[in-house]
């Protein structure tokens, strides 16, 4: 996983990178909270931020609120560090957007467990995130029926708006996903296939040379 780190001290900068990397995570380091807004900004950005609330030009709370004013399909999951002493920096950067908060200075294991936390939520972020894409796909391609139909009172045929007739389901299926099936209801087979297949028995008969 890529993490962006904005971390001022270099102490706890490299101290910090090197812990991630010894997890298997790849890092981008930033120094300050205005390197990691342009960091941010791009499409390639790291979805999981570390930010030292205290930096010189822009600090983490700042980046925060930068970073949830853009809307995107997966949004970045931020962890403030901050001292024991700046408590009150912590209800400021969760009302920002920070996911999540460790003091400062870290513990390696209640570190590694909010990362993984971290982890989770953007993979569930994705998941969602190609749910949604997938419904907006599936109903981009649904065609609806609208409108007024002109259709014939004898033939049933259908006026399209090139002034053109044709058949039911012909029009239907081409203004929508819906295909057809041909049966035959109980009334039209009484009112018109018995009468013909009697027809048809009569006519046999009729050619038969005993029936001469």
């Amino acid at each position: 996983m890529r993490i962006l780190i904005a971390e001022d001290e270099a102490v706890s900068r490299r101290v910090l990178e090197a812990t991630l990397k010894k997890w298997g995570h790849e890092v981008v380091v930033t120094c300050d909270g205005a390197e990691a807004c342009a960091v941010l900004s791009r499409e390639d950005a790291p979805l999981l931020v570390i930010l030292d609330v205290l930096m010189p030009c822009v600090g983490g709370i700042e980046v925060c609120r930068r970073v949830r004013e853009t809307a995107r399909a997966v949004s970045p999951y931020l962890i403030l560090l901050t001292a024991e002493s700046g408590k009150e920096n912590v209800v400021l950067g969760l009302e920002a957007g920070a996911n999540d908060y460790v003091a400062k200075p870290f513990d390696a294991e209640e570190l590694r467990a909010r990362v993984n936390v971290g982890l989770q939520m953007l993979e569930l972020q994705k998941r969602l995130a190609q749910r949604v894409s997938e419904l907006e796909e599936a109903l981009s391609q649904v065609k609806q029926l609208q409108g007024l139909l002109p259709i014939c009172s004898y033939c049933k045929s259908i006026r399209d708006d090139g002034n053109y007739w044709q058949r039911v389901e012909s029009y239907i299926g081409k203004h929508s996903d819906v295909q057809f099936s041909h049966s035959i209801c109980p009334d039209c087979y009484d009112r018109v296939v018995q009468p013909q297949i009697e027809e048809m028995k009569r006519k046999l008969e009729g050619a038969r040379p005993d029936a001469r």
